[in-house]
């Protein structure tokens, strides 16, 4: 598929998506999510890709919510099928068996915050802002900002934010951890890519049994959380990785885990 909105990049097992409408902020819209959801299809099948960066075009913004002259001409009807594309399509991207670092490098708003958050963390750099204004608009935010903000950061901080609509700045983003990590601008991919191939030089199988267990885990009570942890840590130990791993140790080496996805 021919890309307008967004860059696919794959380099070293390391993929990139770009969202690339700057003139518009990287606003999204209806094209930018279907071709996301492409993107999204075509990485989840390819079984070289380790790991999946998120960062905008331009140094303005990562992505600054969505296209709003979409969404003032929506119905009832249309906003719950705009939202439900969209939360499943975030949810997707959260659930890819590889893990996904966002690299915010200007406004992350509405469903670019939203987006962010989906991520296994998130890098910003130190010009980047966070926030979910939908409330300054008459409206919620509607691509999961009200059910995964208050899980990262707390209720109280996350109802203020939503409540207010008022926005962080990376350094406050970072105090009250939604950001892992802020960097200068100019640093901020070199800084991400150089996590990315940390990751990627872990084994695919124990990264996907690493990031599934964390997720399922999470919304669980501990000893169902920790039944969670003991399967997939029986699995991981059945995978040719693990033997790979266990002898590089003992013979030190370095271990080269070449075992697929799911193996």
């Amino acid at each position: 598929m021919a890309y307008t909105c967004i860059e696919v990049h794959d380099e070293a097992g390391i993929a990139t998506i770009v969202f690339n409408r700057p003139k518009a902020l990287n606003a999204l819209n209806g094209a930018t999510l279907r071709e996301l959801d492409d993107a999204l299809t075509a990485i989840a099948a390819n079984d070289e890709i380790r790991v999946l960066i998120l960062t905008g075009a331009g140094d303005k913004a990562f992505i600054a919510g969505a296209d709003i002259t979409e969404i003032r001409q929506l119905t009832p009807l249309a906003a719950r099928q705009f939202t439900n594309f969209g939360q499943q399509l975030i949810d997707r991207l959260q659930r890819l068996p590889i893990p996904v670092i966002a690299a915010v490098n200007g406004f992350a708003l509405g469903g670019g915050c939203e987006m962010a958050l989906a991520c296994d963390f998130i890098y910003a750099a130190e010009t980047a802002t966070f926030g979910l204004p939908e409330i300054n608009l008459g409206i919620i935010p509607g691509f999961g900002g009200t059910q995964r903000l208050p899980r990262l950061i707390g209720a109280n901080m996350a109802r203020e934010m939503i409540f207010t609509g008022r926005f962080l700045s990376a350094e406050e983003a970072l105090e009250v951890g939604l950001v892992n990590r802020c960097f200068p601008a100019d640093q901020l991919l070199a800084k991400t890519r150089e996590t990315a191939t940390l990751i990627a030089s872990k084994g695919r199988a124990s990264l996907q049994a690493a990031k599934d267990a964390i997720r399922q885990g999470l919304n669980a009570d501990l000893q169902t959380a920790l039944a969670i942890e003991r399967d997939a840590f029986a699995l991981c130990i059945s995978s040719p990785d693990a033997q790979e791993g266990t002898s590089a140790f003992v013979e030190k080496r370095k271990a080269v885990f070449t075992a697929k996805r799911d193996s």
